[in-house]
């Protein structure tokens, strides 16, 4: 009994020499703590070492960093693997593609313009961007599902139903095949390439593209956040990458999140990997690539023209910054004295605003709110997180979740692609539920 004591006595000092040296370098973080000082087992959360280390052990992933916090302190933040080929450990304060996590930052610089007032919610978005005024919708003949036919949409397309992806637009990698043609044949922009021009010229493209479906008749994941990135330009009268450097990334100390790294920075930001015929792992290269019906190249935070913006899935940051954001979310709307948005503001954005819609990318018991998924009903669900816990994440294995009952946020961060053959994330969370105590 003692020996064991004895082992717990040094790695929780142990532990505690870490949280200090992250506290120190990283003061840009949250502040950190013992995990038993937010209500959490250290004994417990040492299973997510060996879930993550496993995980990198069986050349599942290469790397990732995780971070959980509590009642607004870290009280788990640990790096696992290499970050390249060339066996560079993973840190802490390593950058990652973060992909459609870029979402949630437009949907909040949206509602920061609408508390504005500058627009609202049911406004016609062609009131802003006259390229969508008079959609049609595409309709597969029945005879021959090669055919189609396109019909006026019954309603204009809303600012709401762009954030509650409800809009009818899709992604070229979702949606049925004639539209998935068309989106090609016109190169519209997927926010994941090297890609000319300005988020101007990708929407004014996207605009002239039938929709999959009448605006708020149906949930469709798809470039409406590249629409809402637009919007934020328009209205504000900034590039969309100034108006979240003036108005979120800098109020809230996020130094490290960017659509296009600096030169001096590239150096942190993991590589992108592959599963190999082997069972193991593959750097993915530069240039396009192209795995199933997704096309995308990994060089566009740091070559190409960085012109272009993408709202729904241009950024890049770390664990530490986007836990700022988060953060942010969970305080409902404030963070260390600094305001982004007011807390009944918050409260809509994480209420579903898709009713019985069917979110076909999350379990059942799941709706969409205005930026997330948000948990409607854990029972149907069979979810252990509370009501109203609210989530996403990336192309490229990067995950998020906020649940405000409990008051915890969790990040996981890795690169890899395609990743629907791993669980990784989905253990994370029953591993870090078992951990919670109080």
């Amino acid at each position: 009994m003692k020996k064991i004591e004895g082992r717990v006595r040094m790695i929780l000092a142990q532990f505690l020499v870490g949280l200090f040296f992250v506290s120190f370098v990283w003061a840009q973080g949250l502040p950190t703590t013992v995990p038993e000082d937010i209500g959490m087992s250290f004994e417990r959360l040492l299973r997510i070492d060996d879930l993550m280390q496993g995980a990198v052990d069986q050349r599942e992933i290469s790397g990732t960093v995780v971070l959980i916090g509590r009642h607004g302190k870290i009280g788990y933040f640990k790096n696992f693997g290499t970050m390249d080929e060339g066996m560079k450990p993973m840190a802490t304060d390593s950058i990652f593609r973060i992909a459609s996590m870029t979402k949630p930052v437009t949907s909040v610089a949206v509602m920061m313009l609408w508390e504005d007032g500058h627009f609202l919610l049911d406004d016609p978005i062609s009131k802003y961007l006259p390229e969508f005024k008079n959609p049609m919708v595409l309709i597969p003949e029945e005879s021959d599902r090669a055919e189609y036919h396109l019909v006026p949409a019954k309603r204009e397309i809303t600012i709401r139903h762009l954030l509650s992806h409800t809009a009818g637009i899709t992604y070229a990698f979702w949606g049925r095949k004639h539209l998935t043609g068309l989106y090609r044949d016109a190169e519209v922009p997927n926010g994941l390439m090297k890609t000319k021009g300005t988020i101007a010229d990708g929407v004014r493209t996207l605009a002239s593209m039938p929709l999959m479906n009448h605006p708020g008749e149906a949930w469709e994941y798809g470039l409406n956040t590249d629409v809402l990135g637009r919007l934020v330009e328009v209205v504000s009268g900034m590039p969309l990458d100034q108006f979240f450097e003036e108005r979120i990334f800098r109020p809230l100390h996020m130094v490290d999140t960017y659509f296009f790294l600096p030169t001096d920075k590239v150096a942190r930001l993991a590589a992108v990997y592959t599963p190999n015929k082997e069972g193991g792992l593959r750097k993915l290269p530069g240039g396009t690539i192209e795995i199933g019906t997704t096309i995308f190249t990994i060089d566009y935070p740091y070559e190409g023209p960085k012109t272009y913006f993408s709202g729904g899935g241009g950024l890049v940051s770390t664990a530490s910054d986007y836990a700022r954001f988060l953060q942010m979310l969970l305080n409902r709307g404030e963070l260390e004295g600094v305001r982004l948005l007011g807390p009944r503001t918050v409260d809509l954005m994480t209420r579903n605003h898709t009713g019985d819609f069917d979110i076909y990318l999350r379990d059942d018991g799941y709706g969409f709110g205005l930026g997330f998924a948000v948990l409607v009903d854990p029972d149907k669900a069979g979810r252990i997180e509370s009501k109203c816990e609210y989530n996403w994440g990336g192309f490229f294995y990067t995950r998020f979740w906020v649940d405000p009952k409990e008051k915890l946020i969790a990040i996981m961060m890795a690169q890899l692609r395609p990743y629907s053959h791993v669980d990784i994330d989905k253990k994370l969370r029953v591993l870090t539920y078992q951990a919670i105590i109080d």
